[in-house]
């Protein structure tokens, strides 16, 4: 009989052998970080960085209180463990050898249920002991407009926001918060977008004062003289954990952890030295904090971010699921391979001193190809309207000012309305979600016979590739290649010249 494991909480810890444990007394933290979008990204980069900044530093005034803004029963149920387990879960690392290393993260002291206990939340948010708030809320979750990038005023969950006395979204909690702040006469709190975007601290900045110049011109103000948006750049490659990884990270540990979650060795953080108020000192863990993130996030958004996206829909396409079995792919690889080097590398511009970008591109694809993360490719095809452009834009509409070769970038386009339909080339099935596409453009995206609207749509206005005369006649060719060949076929004609 396989014996019982250990449940994880508080009480726990001190019996617990062969898994390092936090190491300093939890009952002392104190909650100076709050964080909205609590999943397993934050657990495994953020969270894991402050931990470490807890045990080395016994400075107890860096606890995180976590803070949900969803209001479903998986809401409610993802609370409720939080709070059976003392916010406390565990964290398997593996390296590409497949080596794995498993801990138990310590540094959240709390989980607030927004829409259940909005005043708890605001009073947290108020609290002069409270001096950072950290995001991940996707790349979509910023109302910003996608062509423009200002302030999407007109949204119905902006408009509702204003029409009801308690908050809904984190920013109309963001500045509440801050306006308590200012009629308290309480410094502000540093506002650390941690999503991947470009200049993910101004994105932040312009969501935050597009809601406090709706609410108060004056608190809008304010807030723009006094808090600190600083930029940020992340990266760790942090699966999804389904209930058979779960139980095999549990099998690892030998713990009753439902809140398990797993991760790849490589672990970053650049931070803008941009601070409203204190701070702690993350830098003594690894985090490094400079006077411009725009090098490394440049560095990670190219040669990361637009070569994940770009291998996920053809590899979906192909009949893979996990990001390791498409780059083991030898044409899968060789299209990341040949973008790369022809598309991104030569439009690179004030790499970082200490970067040989062609060993960092390398080592990128080392870590796709890490059997033991099993990262699946729909979560990274998830929401392709927000992440083709936020990842690609930059890149393509180079491509088309310089005059370039856009086949990779209009094959993506061609790939990922196929992709729409939830079928492969090999005729099997798989959930497609889109948040942030229109129902109308998921439509026009989807016209049998007339791939036009990928070019067109708003959505994918910033790429450029509108009204660029190579790319309408070269995407009807892919397309229909797509329909005829598949994918595997399509990527050698068009996509390694």
């Amino acid at each position: 009989m396989t014996p019982a494991r250990a449940p994880l909480n508080d009480a726990a810890l001190s019996h617990l052998e062969g898994i390092p444990v936090p190491g300093y007394d939890r009952a002392t933290l104190r909650p100076g970080i709050a964080h909205f979008g609590v999943g397993n990204f934050h657990r495994a980069h953020q969270a894991v960085y402050v931990d470490r900044y807890l045990r080395q530093s016994g400075d107890v005034n860096w606890g995180i209180v976590g803070i949900g803004v969803s209001d479903g029963d998986a809401a409610r149920r993802k609370a409720a463990v939080f709070t059976e387990q003392d916010y406390l879960y565990t964290l398997t690392e593996f390296d590409p050898s497949g080596a794995a290393t498993s801990r138990v993260i310590g540094a959240m002291t709390d989980y607030l249920l927004a829409p259940r206990e909005p005043e708890r939340v605001l009073d947290l948010l108020a609290s002069p002991s409270l001096h950072l708030v950290t995001l991940t809320i996707t790349e979509g979750g910023y109302f910003l407009e996608t062509t423009t990038g200002a302030f999407a005023g007109d949204r119905p969950e902006v408009l509702a926001e204003f029409e009801s006395a308690t908050p809904s979204t984190v920013f109309g909690f963001l500045v509440r918060a801050l306006e308590r702040r200012r009629d308290r006469g309480v410094a502000p709190f540093t506002v650390v977008s941690c999503d991947n975007l470009p200049h993910n601290g101004d994105v932040a900045r312009t969501a935050v004062l597009g809601f406090a110049a709706r609410r108060d011109p004056r608190l809008a103000q304010w807030i723009e003289d006094n808090v600190a948006f600083p930029n940020s750049m992340v990266d760790r490659v942090v699966p999804y954990v389904s209930p058979a990884t779960r139980d095999d990270l549990n099998e690892r540990t030998g713990l009753d952890d439902a809140l398990a979650v797993t991760g790849e060795s490589y672990l970053q953080w650049v931070l803008e030295n941009k601070f409203s108020d204190v701070r702690p000192a993350l830098e003594e863990v690894g985090v490094q904090i400079v006077d411009d993130v725009t090098p490394y996030e440049t560095l990670k958004l190219r040669l990361l971010n637009a070569p994940h996206v770009l291998l996920s829909y053809p590899a979906v396409l192909a009949g893979y699921r996990l990001v390791h079995e498409a780059m083991a792919d030898p044409t899968l690889r060789a299209l990341l391979e040949r973008f790369v080097e022809l598309d991104v590398i030569p439009i690179l511009e004030n790499v970082p001193a200490d970067v040989r970008v062609r060993d960092y591109a390398h080592t990128i694809f080392e870590r796709f190809g890490n059997p033991a993360i099993g990262d699946q490719l729909l979560r990274i095809a998830t929401d392709g309207a927000s992440k083709i452009p936020t990842f690609h834009a930059p890149i393509t509409s180079r491509l088309v000012h310089d005059e370039k070769n856009v086949a990779r970038e209009v094959l993506l386009l061609a790939c990922y309305r196929r992709y729409l339909g939830g079928v492969d080339d090999r005729g099997e099935r798989f959930e497609v979600t889109e948040p942030t596409l229109s129902a109308e453009d998921f439509a026009a995206l989807r016209r049998e016979n007339d791939p036009t609207p990928a070019l067109r749509i708003p959505a994918f206005q910033p790429l450029g590739l509108g009204d660029y005369p190579a790319a309408s006649p070269l995407l009807a060719l892919i397309d229909t290649a797509l329909a005829r060949e598949g994918v595997i076929a399509t990527i050698e004609r068009y996509g390694l010249d």
